[in-house]
């Protein structure tokens, strides 16, 4: 006390006092864990800080708050099933939320997509999918497929399965030796025209009669909103089917709004054999996730298997599942698919018009509310930066510049470095238009420093 009291008194700001005990996620220890943001309240587009300072939350939290901060609709629904029933398992039993909330997602969901386990978070619906996948597999008299192909870059969770799903070697290397049968695949962006064909021949290297399934993205994250080509969601349907491999798309991001859909991969005219979700379902006022399956394999595993074996205790929690009855009703109430729908457009000009100004910029992409600008990692005079000059330039010149300006986003270089934005679904033109105007003076700043400007 008598540290903080001279912190204090001497004009410092003193540091969170929880600042040592908390172990931030994906934050590097290089960084001064105290000097990060504490976040204490949330309105609407808009965060603000312990010390006053407002920010718009240009990601949605973690491409999450669909409906925006201080819903208090959620926070009532969540209080009442709390003093009804706090917690009830899934295991053997029913409780009426988790009913109810099975039945609206089937009513959303793409064609017949029909029933829901659910879980607790993003990482375990993939884990889900990968044991649904196996099991499934077994009890329709294929017990040899157990193999599942994903993309390079593409991130799918933290869980070991999961993680083995994923594309990116600097995650998994913590970690190794990883789950066996994991094999990766070109994105859309390192090759357009032949990454549905990368598939198929991973499939027919496999051998076939050995893959169990394909997980993709809707629109991959990692790598910075990559966008697939029009056709390319058909072909590998029709690859998949072929082949006797199950289509999964990982709808984490994508699902419930993101991209103007309730899933996400309508956009693309293709209904998988499951879908993952998580975040957006309650717009993460609490944690929720599931695993949407069709109706031949949810028939398959009750007629062949006695019972699938997997579980989760928080899976269906009835408050989580009060609050994204709620949310999904929010989302209908308030035409939020169609705001996407109708400010897409708008996003993308005002990314591309301000990126028109800045000769570092690489590229703009993205659909919905879900977009990227990729940065060229390089001096004007055409020299790479790499190291500590890297990180000094983007994650430092271009971050501060960002939040001093009052923006939340991401600066993400997995591989080329991208700037990416997810605001709440409830954005308007202004927000949207803002968004653009501070990342316009984070980048002329980075262009002074790297010799763009004088």
């Amino acid at each position: 006390m008598d540290v903080m009291r001279g912190l204090e008194e001497s004009g410092s700001s003193a540091p969170h006092p929880g600042v040592e005990r908390l172990m931030l996620h994906f934050t590097p220890y290089s960084e001064d864990w105290s000097k990060l943001p504490v976040i204490v309240s949330g309105e609407g587009c808009y965060v603000t800080d312990d010390k006053g300072k407002s920010y718009i939350d240009g990601l949605a939290g973690l491409f999450t708050t669909q409906v925006g901060h201080g819903r208090s609709e959620l926070a009532e629904v969540a209080a009442r099933q709390m003093k009804e029933l706090g917690f009830f398992p899934n295991w053997s039993m029913h409780h009426p939320r988790s009913l109810e909330l099975a039945a609206r997602i089937s009513e959303i969901a793409p064609g017949d997509l029909s029933s829901t386990f659910f879980v607790s978070s993003g990482s375990e619906a993939v884990e889900t999918v990968i044991k649904l996948a196996r099991q499934y597999h077994k009890a329709n008299g294929e017990a040899e497929r157990y193999k599942v192909i994903s993309r390079k870059i593409a991130y799918h969770g933290t869980t070991m399965g999961a993680l083995s799903v994923t594309g990116l070697p600097a995650f998994k290397a913590p970690f190794e030796p990883l789950l066996q049968g994991f094999y990766h695949v070109p994105n859309t962006y390192e090759d357009p025209e032949g990454a549905a064909d990368a598939i198929e021949e991973a499939i027919e290297f496999g051998p076939p009669e050995t893959v169990a399934a394909v997980i993709l993205e809707p629109v991959q994250n990692a790598g910075g909103c990559l966008v697939p080509p029009p056709d390319y969601w058909e072909r590998v349907r029709e690859i998949c089917d072929r082949h006797g491999v199950l289509l999964v798309s990982d709808a984490v991001i994508c699902a419930f709004g993101r991209l103007g859909e309730w899933f996400g991969i309508e956009r693309f005219d293709v209904v998988p054999d499951m879908t993952s979700f998580a975040k957006g379902v309650t717009s993460g006022y609490l944690p929720m996730g599931g695993v949407v399956v069709n109706e031949k394999m949810s028939a398959t595993l009750e007629g062949n298997a006695p019972m699938f074996m997997h579980g989760s205790t928080f899976g269906g929690h009835p408050v989580s599942s009060a609050v994204a009855l709620e949310n999904i009703d929010i989302i209908e109430r308030e035409g939020l698919l169609k705001n996407v729908h109708e400010l897409e457009g708008h996003f993308g000009d005002e990314l591309k018009r301000m990126a028109a100004d800045h000769p570092i910029v690489k590229e703009v992409r993205g659909m919905g509310f879900f977009w990227a600008v990729e940065v060229n990692p390089e001096r004007a005079d055409g020299t790479p930066l790499e190291g500590d000059e890297y990180d000094k330039y983007f994650k430092g010149v271009v971050t501060k510049k960002l939040l001093e300006g009052g923006l939340i986003c991401r600066f993400d270089d997995k591989e080329d470095p991208v700037i990416q934005f997810s605001p709440a679904l409830v954005a308007d033109k202004e927000i949207i238009s803002k968004i653009a105007g501070i990342t316009d003076d984070a980048l002329t700043e980075l262009e002074r420093e790297l010799g763009y400007r004088g």
